[in-house]
């Protein structure tokens, strides 16, 4: 068999059931060693999986588009080589992000469904979410009361916003202010 990256003839074989299918990544000893798989601790293979494998198509096709053109594309502050992102699949500083923002595009839309996360939020901050909304509508409603001189509705809307924000302040007792 032949290394997936090089051609050489492959020596390291890692198989990894992902998402009920099996996938099978060949390696040569130098493209082994280079992705960190002879090292157990610098080593992931779902790394290696979602964006180790070449890809002409994608963000290897703009390495590619650059080397052609003479041009090395680098950072401006640490001088980190786009080739040298997709070999260690980090950055070398925060400029990295900006400098090279389109090949990390291409490198998420190979690895993942869309380019904005729908995931789950966690319970906590819905709690937050609802008891902020129903502060502001409270202290519009307030606003509006006083505004129309109805001192007993703004008098009652002021004493359920304090026992909000005193909930607030104290977490023990937002079980018992539900209204």
């Amino acid at each position: 068999m032949k290394c997936d990256f090089c051609g050489n003839k492959a020596k390291v074989f890692l198989t990894q059931l992902v998402e009920g299918q099996m996938k099978k990544v060949c390696l040569c000893d130098d493209c082994a060693q280079e992705r960190g798989v002879t090292d157990p601790t610098g080593f992931s293979l779902a790394d290696l999986l979602h964006g180790g494998l070449p890809d002409p198509a994608g963000a290897q096709g703009q390495v590619e588009k650059y080397a052609a053109h003479g041009a090395v594309k680098r950072c401006p502050n640490c001088g980190f080589t786009i080739e040298e992102l997709h070999k260690v699949r980090r950055f070398g500083c925060s400029e990295c992000y900006r400098t090279f923002g389109e090949e990390v595009l291409q490198l998420i839309r190979g690895m993942h469904k869309g380019m904005s996360h729908v995931g789950k939020i966690p319970g906590g901050l819905v709690a937050v979410e609802v008891r902020n909304q129903r502060l502001e509508d409270l202290r519009s409603r307030l606003e509006h009361a006083i505004a129309t001189e109805s001192y007993e509705e703004a008098a009652g809307l002021r004493d359920e916003i304090r026992r909000m924000s005193e909930a607030a302040a104290d977490p023990g007792q937002s079980e018992e202010v539900a209204s």
